[in-house]
């Protein structure tokens, strides 16, 4: 068709010897015949090359319709808004590429079309090895959209990063921290790191340590302690708080207090520090000492003798002051100030960070896709 045109044009290009034809005639007659032959040929060519034409059109304007009418049993399988973008595109490209084939193939140029189709393979193998990255960040989000490890407000910690989760794209995953900043994670990286997600479960459990003398009763000590614990409304009955000895130090024993609360409503930080000064003052009212590390301290002669025998025995020095004890009791029979409701709050601060998120400016553009 096409190729036969061009190659009867390059056999039909022999011009005749100028000693022995007028140039004027000759051009004019072969201009005229070749005109005419390829008028002619052009006529014939024409029915196919609109038929390609219409082909081509057709096949862009149903690869839409078509490409999502052919996903459907898709969306049974996963209901991912990515998966299903992916292979309505998809379908839709091979629908565009096999009308743009048969055009080529009904214009004549069937060597050219094969070319072109075996060609778009290797286009997209250099393609993949030049832009990897991308690619690699493009799966790791197509599997992210399909597993769903996390939705959309949780708390996860990705990466040595907490956070609550804003938006996820076909790029990155980003997440809104405690302190207000966005933080832009690649989908591959999160992908391939350990996903923590603090939301999945409501129930969290926190610990502290605290120490008490050697001259106090263990048992009294570790009931008194649970007991304040449990009056605690935003510490969980189920499971049960604990005060285990966690190891003996040179002038105390180390309690590990571990206690659950509702991570959706309350503060892990905030409740750990409200026990921690319930539990002062409470081990202050009943006498029990909470001593710091013990120190000596020894003077020697010249004959590196001790000069102060009693000097070299162990002191101990409490970290608060009878002054700070007695602010703390002082403090606790007054009435709730607006100063010291601030400081018994434990409430969580994840609302808070989410209504800042929805307010702030979106760093990423594109749809989520979970």
């Amino acid at each position: 068709m096409l190729s036969a045109l061009i190659a009867t044009l390059a056999n039909n290009t022999s011009i005749p010897a100028i000693d022995t034809v007028k140039p004027n005639s000759v051009s004019w007659s072969f201009l005229k015949d070749q005109s005419v032959q390829l008028l002619h040929t052009f006529m014939q060519l024409l029915p196919t090359l609109l038929l390609g034409i219409v082909i081509l059109v057709i096949s862009y304007l149903i690869a839409t319709p078509l490409s999502r009418l052919l996903i459907k049993p898709v969306t049974y399988m996963t209901k991912s808004k990515l998966v299903h973008l992916v292979a309505r595109r998809g379908i839709s490209t091979l629908i565009i590429l096999l009308g743009f084939y048969l055009f080529l193939r009904l214009a004549g140029l069937t060597e050219f079309a094969v070319a072109i189709m075996s060609g778009t393979g290797l286009i997209g193998l250099i393609l993949g090895f030049a832009f990897r990255d991308i690619a690699e960040n493009f799966i790791a989000s197509l599997l992210l959209s399909v597993q769903r490890p996390f939705k959309i407000d949780d708390v996860i910690e990705v990466d040595g990063r907490i956070g609550i989760v804003k938006k996820v794209t076909a790029r990155a995953t980003t997440l809104v921290d405690y302190d207000g900043n966005h933080i832009q994670i690649p989908n591959a990286t999160v992908y391939k790191n350990t996903i923590k997600n603090l939301t999945a479960n409501p129930k969290m459990r926190g610990h502290f340590s605290i120490g008490i003398g050697y001259d106090n009763d263990i048992r009294d000590a570790q009931s008194l302690a649970i007991s304040i614990i449990s009056q605690q409304t935003s510490v969980l009955s189920d499971p049960p708080p604990q005060v285990l000895i966690d190891n003996l130090g040179s002038a105390t024993i180390n309690f590990t207090v571990y206690f659950w609360v509702n991570g959706e409503q309350y503060s892990m930080v905030k409740v750990a520090s409200q026990l921690m000064r319930e539990l002062i003052n409470s081990f202050t009212q009943h006498n029990i000492s909470m001593p710091d590390n013990a120190r000596e301290r020894i003077l020697l002669n010249s004959q590196g003798e001790d000069i102060y025998p009693i000097a070299s025995e162990a002191k101990t020095e409490t970290t608060e002051t009878t002054e700070e004890i007695n602010e703390q009791s002082h403090i606790q029979k007054h009435k709730t100030t607006e100063h010291e409701h601030s400081i018994d709050d434990v409430s969580s601060d994840t609302d808070d960070i989410r209504e800042q998120a929805d307010e702030s400016r979106d760093p990423e553009q594109g749809k989520n896709i979970i």
